[in-house]
């Protein structure tokens, strides 16, 4: 599993001219699932994630999580972060995830972010055609990957 943390001031997914899902303060996540992960996989992630000390304390002091702010997520599948670019200028996406594996396994990443954070996490739509809009406050970008954690 691999997350690309975003910390936003702001962010919000669209679908179809509809706004989805909208946060201010806090992280827009893109998250790519492969066949190979599992509930301890996003156990450990989701916990890793809302407790991301990234936020300026009032020395200016990368030293605050999500909780400590009152801090909200943006959850977004994409498979694409999977891609394989090895051979070719067409990038292989057979690592990621098919929807029958990749669906629990984000709706199980909503619950468990959720439940860890203490409120709600707004998400997108799995599979749809998304159009995603963030400011980036700092800019702060972080990549976890579930693989690498050892």
């Amino acid at each position: 599993m691999i997350a690309v943390i975003q910390r936003v001031s702001q962010a919000s997914v669209t679908i179809s001219g509809q706004v989805k899902g909208e946060i201010g303060t806090g992280f827009m996540i893109l998250l790519g699932i492969t066949h190979a992960d599992t509930k301890e996989d996003i156990d450990w992630l989701s916990k890793k994630i809302v407790g991301m000390r990234i936020f300026n304390d009032d020395e200016g002091k990368m030293n605050l999580d999500l909780k400590a702010v009152g801090g909200s997520i943006l959850l977004i599948s994409q498979f694409t972060l999977h891609a394989s670019t090895k051979k070719g200028n067409r990038p292989s996406f057979l690592e990621a995830a098919k929807p029958d594996i990749a669906i629990p396994l984000y709706e199980q990443m909503i619950s468990q972010l959720s439940a860890d954070l203490g409120h709600p996490v707004q998400t997108g739509e799995f599979g749809a055609d998304m159009h995603v809009s963030l400011l980036n406050d700092g800019p702060v970008t972080i990549i976890i990957d579930t693989k690498n954690r050892i």
